[in-house]
């Protein structure tokens, strides 16, 4: 199960960069454009959020199935024990709260451009916190492995 948890996650978070990306280029193009905010708009950054969050569950799913989760005094000390187990859900959790409060502040903005500035905002936001993850972590950005 680990395995196929492993993988699902990895492959996975191209889904998510995607469509999060595709998020960021409509709300600044709407915002910049003084564009109108279609239903369009509010469904691409509503399956980006989804599947941010989708990704979420995935990665902690593999969080408990995973060999190197041990909670022991030494995991503080390894860097890539700390780095998995610690840094990396925290940093990703971050970047999933800041997707949800652009959405939720999108949803309650009245104006086209407040709509569509809340997401380029906050989605920009959250990926930076993934890169700087990803960065991080030392892998290389369009590896397979996680």
């Amino acid at each position: 199960m680990y395995t196929f948890f492993k993988n699902f996650h990895s492959g996975f978070r191209y889904i998510v960069f995607i469509l999060v990306l595709i998020a960021i280029i409509q709300s600044l193009a709407g915002w910049l454009g003084k564009k109108p905010y279609t239903n369009g708009n509010r469904k691409m950054n509503l399956f980006a959020m989804i599947s941010a969050h989708t990704q979420l569950l995935i990665g902690l799913i593999l969080y408990f199935l995973s060999p190197l989760v041990q909670f022991a005094s030494s995991t503080m000390k390894n860097n890539e024990l700390r780095y998995w187990t610690v840094e990396h859900i925290s940093m990703m959790i971050i970047a999933i709260v800041l997707i949800t409060i652009g959405h939720s502040r999108s949803k309650k903005a009245v104006a086209p451009e407040a709509k569509h500035r809340a997401i380029a905002i906050f989605y920009i936001l959250a990926t930076l916190v993934i890169v700087v993850a990803i960065i991080q972590s030392h892998r290389p950005l369009l590896g397979m492995t996680n």
